[in-house]
């Protein structure tokens, strides 16, 4: 996998409002906006984590189901 450009499991989101905004940053010795998206209410999005996305940053009502489980933007229980 060391050779590979995918390096993360898939997650997904899903927009529990109109113009939920997903930011991708990316890697290096400093973060930087690379990728934005903006979603509508019930829109799903499945991302991962690339040589290039390190993190993502969501703005808005969301649910975000991972491997992990899932986690509300909102804080609140679906």
């Amino acid at each position: 996998m060391s050779d590979s450009p995918v390096l993360g499991d898939y997650f997904i989101i899903r927009a529990l409002e109109n113009g939920v905004q997903v930011i991708g940053m990316t890697r290096g010795p400093e973060t930087r906006f690379h990728h934005a998206e903006k979603l509508d209410k019930n829109e799903v999005m499945i991302a991962q984590f690339t040589e290039h996305t390190s993190a993502m940053k969501i703005r808005g009502k969301a649910i975000l189901y991972t491997g992990h489980g899932q986690i509300r933007t909102d804080g609140g229980q679906e």
